[in-house]
C-alpha cells in the first residue's frame, strides 16, 4: 500500500497539481491584500469614510465601540463588512483566473482537424481512398 501511495504522489500530474495549489494559495493572499489594503480604503473614503472590515451587527443586542471590542467580549455577530471584502476578493480572483485561462487557451496550439483518408462509394458502400476517381470495387465514376 505504501508503494502505491508513493507512486501516486510521484506521478507528474500530482506534482503539477500540488504546485498549482501552492501558487493558488499565494496568489489568493496577494489578491486579499490588494482588496483589503488598496481597493477598499478608497471605496470606503468615497462612501463617507467607511471601513468595511469594521461593519457588523452584534447579535446579543449590546452596543460595542468597535469590532475588536465585540470580539474581545466574545459576542456573536454578523460581520457583513468582512463578507463584502471577501466577496470583492472572490470577484477579482475569479476575473484574474478567467483572464489567465483565456490567455492560456489562446496560446495553446490548436490541433488541425484530421482530414479523412477514405470515402464511401455511393453505389457499393465500400471504403475507397478520398482521391479516387473511380471505385475499385464497382467501377463507379466520381
Amino acid at each position: 500500500m505504501f508503494k502505491e501511495f508513493k507512486e501516486f504522489l510521484i506521478k507528474g500530474n500530482m506534482v503539477d497539481m500540488a504546485v498549482g495549489f501552492i501558487f493558488g494559495a499565494a496568489f489568493a493572499t496577494v489578491v486579499k491584500s490588494l482588496v483589503t489594503n488598496v481597493i477598499m480604503p478608497p471605496v470606503g473614503k468615497l462612501l463617507g469614510n467607511v471601513d468595511f472590515s469594521q461593519l457588523y451587527i452584534a447579535l446579543d443586542g449590546k452596543e460595542y465601540a468597535s469590532l475588536k471590542a465585540l470580539e474581545k467580549a466574545g459576542a456573536p455577530a454578523i460581520k457583513y463588512g468582512q463578507f463584502i471584502n471577501d466577496l470583492i476578493s472572490f470577484i477579482i480572483l475569479g476575473f484574474v483566473v478567467f483572464m489567465f485561462i483565456k490567455a492560456y487557451n489562446k496560446m495553446k496550439k490548436e490541433e488541425p482537424e484530421a482530414q479523412p483518408t477514405e470515402k464511401t462509394c455511393p453505389e457499393c458502400a465500400m471504403s475507397i481512398p478520398v482521391d479516387a476517381k473511380k471505385c475499385g470495387y464497382c467501377q463507379h465514376q466520381f
